[in-house]
């Protein structure tokens, strides 16, 4: 962990120094161009993280959001709570709590019913080049790098099954461009990962324990200012012999109820989780944010 907090110091000398002196200004950006809260906690769609920098701040201010999501699978339930800090439209940092209540398949797999498996996520995130609103006579995008590093809970069961270990750390490398003539919101994300599950399931495997490429995509269709549609999917990597892991996909909408509050809603596809066939359902996320 020393070197992730090297990694968010420099960031923030880097960022935050310069424009200490300056006016504090917040609430600027256009309604939905933040994004919403990802499963990990970044900001982004619902699967999958995107470039832009959580909270309504613009580059003289700081912001941030806070949020809840419930992801209703036929026989498990995600939930997760935490928040993010955006730092002059510049620096993301966010924290996430994950729970995985396995209901009654906890039974059948032999753990219990309503066994559960939690996760922290700790993330970072840094725009390094565009800008994806304000760019609109470049065809460059906005660019972050990221990192987000995962504590399971459950190492015992994690080594049990096959994962090697219950901490992980992903890295993340986004491109975003929204445009607005054209009413569309677009990104792409490389994600470098060990995680099972998302890093519920610990990371590696006794089938692969080495950093594989994954990849998140995103497209939105802006209907109104307060109200987006669209798709993602998002790779995973299958690290575990006991159980064949799936891409993930979702259809989605994303409206902004108030200036600070926006709702998500979409029907997501998770494939088969732990060899519990056809994990599909409901996923809801309310957000605040400043």
């Amino acid at each position: 962990m020393s070197w992730i907090r090297y990694v968010i110091s420099a960031a923030l000398l880097a960022y935050a120094g310069p424009v200490m002196a300056e006016e504090y200004r917040t609430g600027g950006k256009l309604l939905l161009t933040n994004g919403v809260t990802s499963v990990d906690g970044a900001a982004g769609g619902g699967l999958a993280s995107w470039a832009v920098i959580a909270g309504n701040e613009t580059r003289n201010g700081i912001g941030g959001t806070v949020h809840a999501t419930v992801v209703a699978l036929p026989d498990f339930d995600l939930t997760s709570f935490g928040g993010a800090i955006g730092i002059h439209d510049r620096v993301e940092l966010s924290y996430t709590r994950q729970r995985f209540d396995t209901r009654s398949a906890g039974a059948t797999l032999g753990l219990g019913q309503s066994f559960t498996f939690g996760q922290d996520i700790f993330g970072a995130k840094v725009r390094i080049a565009g800008d994806a609103v304000w760019d609109q006579d470049r065809w460059l995008p906005q660019i972050t790098i990221g990192v987000q590093h995962k504590r399971a809970n459950r190492g015992a069961i994690i080594h049990a099954i096959g994962g090697r270990s219950d901490t992980g750390t992903d890295f993340t490398l986004s491109a975003t461009k929204i445009l607005l003539s054209q009413s569309l919101v677009l990104d792409a994300t490389m994600r470098m990962t060990k995680a099972n599950q998302f890093g519920l399931l610990g990371f590696g495997g006794d089938r692969n324990d080495r950093y594989r490429p994954q990849f998140e995509g995103s497209a939105g269709y802006m209907l109104s200012r307060r109200l987006v549609v669209g798709g993602e999917l998002r790779t995973k990597p299958n690290n575990l012999g006991f159980a064949r892991e799936q891409k993930a996909i979702d259809v989605f909408a994303a409206w902004a109820v108030a200036r600070h509050v926006s709702l998500t809603a979409a029907y997501v596809d998770l494939g088969d989780i732990a060899t519990v066939r056809k994990q599909r359902g409901a996923f809801l996320s309310i957000q605040g944010s400043f």
